[in-house]
């Protein structure tokens, strides 16, 4: 095969098959692309949907209408680059994809995957034990299970890690393991369990616990639930605590409760705001350390809305009246590590993708779209070398845009 063949818009296309074929939680969550182009940093817009609550009677009670938004920075720009030799462009495509472009292009998926699977650090609701592998099918139903009790619309989809699938998989027969021809995704499918697409992924993430305890953290203040009005765009809130050990850490993604049944913030159903018969969870947004006397200030979601369309709580007994003086309990033990296992429906994580420029002044560069995804190739001579150096980039930003839609689980 003649080198002509080998052109940058060949190596960008076959990059780019190579890249959509290495991904799992890519194509399972809300994706976005435009032709638009953007630089590093720059953001996207995403309404929050509108809510309202039902009133008795026959008098009309006209509602505000609070829409609230909430912002996907396109900060990640990552590439591969390589050189190549005169030698290496005598090649056929099919040679020089699988000497070249699909090694590197399976280390750029993987780093995507590892961004949207660090996601789950905004996720609350946590079921299981963490620590616990997923060994039994009454293990990955407490899954399911909250994500009915949270009104979270199919489809959903669920990914375990290695750990937990090879823990379940003797509990399990009749599933369907793709060939080794297959796409990543349609090789680690394992099939519809519990009215769940699940599926394996070792991209699966780690969490590790502050140093912060289970016995003496406490709520320090008697007002702080908060309107939605005042949250609408962030849903997050400050949380003032105190009783944490001198310079204890409460780390990102760190998940807790707020008192007990009896007197605390039980969890709600979204859709008819009754409450549950057990409390709501929250997750700690950003790092924290305790001062000397040991008060920390936490950026905690859901916020604390006890009534209104947007409640996210149901406070009982003592909490009705006043949220200090309760006790935070933390799943999981402190300075603890714990894989993260997900389900969620495909609108819990966004995945947004922009074009790459060209530039100015480089004579062999190529920019190729598949689906959502866009990737560009740009390529310069190394004289000195007698190679050509070429390098593969992608651009986007991934968040968690409704996190109420996901759950992490653990076994029991």
């Amino acid at each position: 095969m003649s080198n002509s063949i080998l052109t940058p818009s060949v190596i960008a296309k076959e990059a780019l098959v190579q890249l959509k074929n290495n991904l799992v939680l890519a194509n399972l969550i809300h994706t976005d692309y435009s032709d638009e182009f953007v630089k590093v940093g720059d953001t996207v817009t995403i309404r929050r949907p509108v809510k309202y609550s039902v009133t008795d009677g026959a008098t009309m009670s006209v509602q505000d209408t609070v829409e609230g938004s909430t912002t996907i920075s396109i900060d990640k720009q990552k590439h591969v680059a390589m050189g190549f030799s005169a030698k290496d462009f005598t090649l056929s495509i099919e040679e020089f994809s699988k000497r070249y472009v699909e090694p590197a292009m399976i280390e750029l998926a993987q780093q995507v995957e590892n961004d949207i699977a660090g996601l789950y650090r905004y996720v609350w609701n946590w079921v299981g034990t963490p620590g616990n592998t997923i060994d039994s099918m009454n293990d990955f139903y407490k899954g399911p299970q909250r994500l009915d009790e949270m009104a979270v619309p199919n489809p959903r989809a669920a990914v375990l890690s290695p750990a937990d699938y090879y823990g379940m998989l003797g509990n399990l027969t009749g599933l369907y393991i793709s060939d080794k021809a297959k796409t990543a995704m349609e090789k680690n499918k394992l099939g519809m369990l519990g009215n769940m697409d699940t599926y394996m992924c070792q991209s699966a993430a780690t969490h590790t616990t502050g140093t912060r305890d289970n016995t003496t953290p406490l709520t320090n203040g008697a007002s702080q639930t908060v309107a939605y009005s005042a949250v609408k765009s962030s849903m997050t809130q400050s949380l003032i605590c105190d009783g944490f050990d001198a310079s204890a850490t409460i780390k990102a993604g760190d998940v807790f409760t707020l008192g007990d049944t009896t007197n605390g913030y039980r969890a709600i159903n979204p859709r008819t705001r009754s409450a549950l018969p057990y409390l709501q969870q929250f997750v700690v947004q950003s790092d924290v350390t305790a001062d000397g006397s040991g008060n920390a200030t936490l950026t905690i979601s859901p916020p604390l809305i006890t009534s209104g369309a947007y409640q996210t709580v149901s406070a009982t007994g003592t909490a009705a009246s006043s949220s200090d003086g309760l006790a935070l309990t933390f799943a999981g033990a402190a300075s603890t590590s714990f894989i993260q296992n997900l389900m969620f429906n495909r609108q819990a994580f966004a995945l947004v993708t922009r074009p790459l420029q060209f530039l100015d002044g480089v004579p062999d560069q190529a920019r190729e779209r598949l689906g959502n995804l866009s990737v560009r190739l740009m390529s310069a001579p190394d004289a000195i070398n007698d190679q050509s150096r070429w390098r593969l980039d992608i651009l986007y930003g991934v968040k968690a845009i409704y996190p109420d839609l996901a759950s992490r689980i653990s076994g029991t």
